[in-house]
């Protein structure tokens, strides 16, 4: 397989993590954004060789700029978008403050537009590329997640939609909706809480990065490009 240029937001932890490794392994020449933890970022570097940049995806032009960076230490245009950045800021609706709802919706759903649209003319021009964004299986509803079920469902129609404008151009654009996912954020919860998560899910336990990171692998290949416009789950069949 030819190795294409990839970036990835939200990449230095957790599941960003995974899918950087994941591309890497796969014989791309891949780049992370972040926003945390320079530390982190760091580590990744120095253990393995993937180049991080730091910025803020819910800002357009931190985006742009962040792009060209990235587009000059890969050598050229990216190939391969994984938009993987995100929080939570969950509260009842009557509790939750507009700044939390604004935060979500600007991190998790205007950044898939900000990167994006940073990258989609190049990909037009070249007649290539992947975007790949990152949903939730509870972009179906969650008690507490108005705005994070919210930028969750809207990943979704931006995905069909942009796959629409894009498939002529040889542009495949899908999401991967993950279920209960094994990451230090859930493994942070009370016993009680993941016990409850888990007895939810038919299969009887919590996903791992390395299997959201291989569908996005998967999705991002040469030999996927007939499929774009879907959102795959990935969940243990769990619905909610």
């Amino acid at each position: 397989m030819m190795g294409r240029r990839a970036l990835v937001t939200g990449g230095t932890r957790g599941i960003g993590k995974a899918i950087a490794m994941a591309l890497k392994a796969a014989g791309h020449k891949v780049a992370v954004v972040y926003a945390g933890s320079d530390d982190l970022a760091k580590k990744l570097e120095q253990e393995t060789g993937i180049k991080t940049f730091k910025l803020d995806v819910s800002n357009y032009n931190q985006c742009v700029e962040g792009v060209a960076k990235a587009e000059e230490y890969l050598g050229g245009n990216v190939e391969i978008l994984v938009n993987n950045a995100g929080i939570t800021r969950d509260a009842m609706m009557h509790k939750l403050s507009y700044e939390d709802w604004k935060a979500v919706i600007d991190t998790n759903l205007s950044s898939v537009f900000n990167m994006s649209k940073s990258v989609i003319q190049k990909m037009r021009d070249s007649k290539f590329g992947r975007i790949i964004s990152m949903s939730s299986v509870n972009a179906n509803g969650m008690m507490g997640q108005t705005n994070y079920s919210a930028a969750k469902a809207g990943i979704e129609g931006f995905t069909k939609a942009l796959a629409l404008e894009s498939a002529r151009a040889g542009i495949t654009v899908n999401a991967v909706a993950p279920g209960y996912i094994s990451t230090e954020m859930v493994a942070a919860m009370p016993k009680e809480a993941l016990d409850a998560i888990v007895a939810k899910v038919p299969m009887q336990r919590l996903g791992n990065v390395e299997e959201i990171a291989r569908v996005i692998a998967f999705l991002a290949d040469d030999a996927s490009g007939f499929i774009t416009g879907t959102v795959i789950p990935v969940n243990g069949a769990l619905r909610v």
